[in-house]
């Protein structure tokens, strides 16, 4: 491997915010937020959905709206009718 070419390659702690669920994987993601972890400070990437939510994985079939996306449609588009 060339020197000086490859992102850092670390440990980092994933937290899944909707399940509330931290794992720790290795990874290149740049992050400024850390966590300590089992003894340990490491960096902190947050996730919305990770296996421990996701319906495929759960077997539970729910709708996530974690950023209100159809509020902010409406607040930016307004409630007009189609074709007016």
């Amino acid at each position: 491997m060339k020197k000086g070419i490859h992102p850092e390659y670390r440990d980092v702690v994933f937290h899944d915010l909707s399940a509330d669920y931290k794992f720790l994987t290795r990874s290149t993601v740049q992050t400024k937020d850390t966590i300590e972890y089992e003894g340990q400070t490491y960096p902190l990437v947050k996730v919305e959905v990770s296996s421990q939510s996701h319906p495929f994985y759960t077997g539970k079939n729910v709708l996530l709206d974690t950023a209100g996306r159809i509020d902010k449609f409406r607040k930016k588009y307004g409630n007009k009718e189609a074709g007016a």
